[in-house]
C-alpha cells in the first residue's frame, strides 16, 4: 500500500472515530460555485469533521429536483481537495456506489426509502463486497424495527467493518410537529442493540423546519448520540430542496457552540457513590413493582374465572375506559405524562388478557 493511500486512510479513521462526529453540507448539490462555496464556509467553522451533498435525490413526486447526478461527484471530489474534509454521499444502487467510489467518496451512506427495501440494500450490500469504506445506514421511513437491524446485518456480511447508524425519525400518521417523528424510544432501543457503532441524529429531517433544530439537537446529546448529520447552505431560503429545514454554515457553528455537551461518565468516586445510592434505591422499587404487577395478574386471573363461568367476554370496553381515565387523571396529578399513562397501561392490560385468556382456554 502506498504511504499516501495509508495516510488517507488513517485520516478517515481519525475522522469516524472522532466524538461528537459533526457531517454537514447541503440536501443537494446544485451547482459547483454553490457546493464549493458551501464546503469553505463549513470548513472555515472549525466546527465540521466531514462533508455531505446529496448527488442523488429520491423524491416522494415526479417533478421535483432530484439531483444534478454523477457530474456533482467531481465537485464533491474538487471540496474534498481544497478543505481536506472528507465527504459522504447517500446511494441507492449499484451503480450508484460504483459511481461514488470512482470518485473516491469517503464515506457512503444508506438512506430512509433505501433501508424500508431489502431488495435494494442487498444491490448496496453486493456492491460493497471487497471495498473497505465506512457505511451510514439511516433509519426506514416507516417504524419497523427489523428492517433497520436488517439492513445492518446485509451490510456487515458484505464485509463492511466500519458500519454507522442514523436516527432522522419515522413517517407517522397524525404526526404534525415534526417533519418526521423522532420516536426517540425506537432509536434508543437500536442504539442499545448495536452500542458499539456510532450513532449520530439527523435533525434535519426529524424538524423540518430551521426553528426547532437546536430542541432536538439538545435533546440528541443528552441521550448520548455520538454526532450529527445536518443540512448546511449557502443560502437555504433558495436551495433547490428542503429550503426550510437548511441552515447557513455560520448559523450552525453558533448552533453547535450553544449546544450543552455532556459525557457519558466522569472520574468521581463521590459522583458513583451517590449515583449507585440512588439506583439501588430504583431496583428496590422495580422489585416492588413488579411483585405488585405479579399480584395483579393473579386478581385478573381469578377475573377470568368469573368470565369463564359465565361465558363472559374478555374485554370490557366501558371499564377499560373507566381505568385509563381514573389512571390518567391520578398520572398527572404525580408528573406522570398522559402518554406514558396510556403506553403503560396498554402493556399492562394486553398482559392481563393473555392471562385471561388461558384461564377460559383451560
Amino acid at each position: 500500500m502506498q504511504a499516501a493511500e495509508q495516510s488517507t486512510i488513517n485520516n478517515l479513521q481519525t475522522v469516524w472515530n472522532k466524538r461528537p462526529l459533526i457531517i454537514s453540507g447541503p440536501c443537494s448539490a446544485e451547482t459547483e460555485e454553490q457546493l464549493l462555496s458551501t464546503a469553505q464556509r463549513l470548513a472555515a467553522t472549525g466546527k465540521i469533521n466531514m462533508l455531505r451533498a446529496g448527488i442523488w435525490k429520491p423524491r416522494t413526486k415526479p417533478g421535483m429536483f432530484e439531483g444534478v447526478g454523477a457530474k456533482g461527484l467531481s465537485w464533491l471530489q474538487q471540496a474534498k481537495k481544497i478543505t481536506g474534509l472528507p465527504t459522504t454521499v447517500e446511494v441507492a444502487t449499484a451503480k450508484q456506489v460504483q459511481d461514488a467510489l470512482t470518485f473516491d467518496v469517503d464515506v457512503l451512506w444508506i438512506g430512509a426509502r433505501t433501508t424500508v427495501n431489502p431488495f435494494s440494500v442487498q444491490e448496496v450490500a453486493d456492491a460493497l463486497k471487497g471495498v473497505d469504506i465506512p457505511v451510514l445506514i439511516k433509519n426506514p421511513v416507516n417504524p419497523d424495527m427489523e428492517l433497520w437491524i436488517g439492513a445492518v446485518e446485509r451490510i456487515a456480511r458484505a464485509g463492511i467493518k466500519n458500519i454507522g447508524l442514523i436516527h432522522r425519525g419515522f413517517s407517522s400518521y397524525g404526526n404534525t410537529e415534526y417533519r418526521n417523528a423522532p420516536m426517540w424510544h425506537l432509536a434508543i432501543d437500536m442504539k442499545l442493540k448495536h452500542p458499539e457503532m456510532p450513532f449520530i441524529n439527523d435533525p434535519s429531517h426529524i424538524c423540518g423546519r430551521r426553528d426547532i433544530l437546536q430542541e432536538i439537537m439538545q435533546k440528541a446529546v443528552d441521550l448520548d448520540y455520538d454526532g450529527f448529520i445536518i443540512e448546511s447552505h449557502i443560502d437555504p431560503d433558495n436551495a433547490w430542496s428542503d429550503a426550510k429545514q437548511q441552515v447557513t454554515p455560520e448559523v450552525l457553528a453558533e448552533m453547535l457552540d450553544a449546544i450543552i455537551w455532556r459525557k457519558e461518565d466522569v472520574k468521581s468516586e463521590a459522583y458513583h457513590a451517590a449515583l449507585e445510592k440512588l439506583r439501588q434505591q430504583i431496583n428496590q422499587l422495580d422489585d416492588e413493582l413488579m411483585q405488585i404487577l405479579g399480584q395483579r395478574m393473579k386478581i385478573a386471573e381469578q377475573i377470568g374465572k368469573y368470565k369463564k363461568e359465565n361465558n363472559i367476554t374478555i374485554l370490557q370496553t366501558n371499564r377499560w375506559n373507566e381505568i385509563i381515565e381514573r389512571a390518567t387523571a391520578k398520572g398527572d396529578k404525580i408528573g406522570l405524562s398522559k402518554d406514558f399513562i396510556s403506553k403503560y397501561f396498554d402493556a399492562v392490560h394486553m398482559e392481563s388478557i393473555n392471562h385471561q385468556k388461558n384461564v377460559l382456554d383451560s
